[in-house]
């Protein structure tokens, strides 16, 4: 199996309009990302933007909650926050030779079930950055309350190129 030409991910992101972000500093006693063999498995990502999360609560439908198509943006960008984490451990993402697994996180109003829905954020950005590549297994979670309040966490694994 072997990893991408040289540059490909960096120009799909690019052409995407996207940049790696700074990786998130842990906001406890972990690291970013860690590597075991021909596998990178993340830390639960949060969808900071220059070290803030740019939107808090539980999600749902209705006043006060966070809607599901924003949450799914967030997804999102938790999905680039995980790759920005396995880029600064392995130094380039053209190592990636697939995405494995997704798990997403959803804190969820007590009658919000569209987690699946969400987590589409972060598998959507996989499948345009990654291609076949980025199809991936995944579990989508409601859970009632994540780290400092924020509507969604994404975790990763990818298989590095032999």
């Amino acid at each position: 199996m072997a990893g991408f030409p040289a540059g490909t991910i960096a120009a799909r992101l690019t052409e995407l309009g996207l940049d790696l972000p700074p990786v998130a500093a842990p906001v406890a006693a972990y690291v970013p990302a860690v590597r075991s063999g021909r596998y990178v498995h993340t830390s639960g990502q949060l969808p900071f933007v220059d070290g803030a999360l740019p939107a808090t609560g539980k999600v749902g439908d209705g006043e006060g909650l966070v809607p599901p198509a924003d949450a799914a943006a967030l997804a999102r960008l938790c999905a680039l926050n995980a790759l920005a984490a396995v880029h600064d451990l392995v130094g380039n993402l053209d190592e990636v030779a697939r995405v494995v697994k997704v798990v997403g996180f959803v804190a969820s109003d007590p009658s919000f079930t569209g987690q699946p829905g969400v987590v589409n954020g972060a598998s959507t950005l996989l499948g345009e950055v990654f291609g076949e590549a980025g199809v991936h297994a995944r579990s989508a979670v409601g859970v009632a309350v994540l780290p400092l309040d924020a509507p969604v966490e994404v975790e990763i694994v990818v298989e590095l190129a032999e």
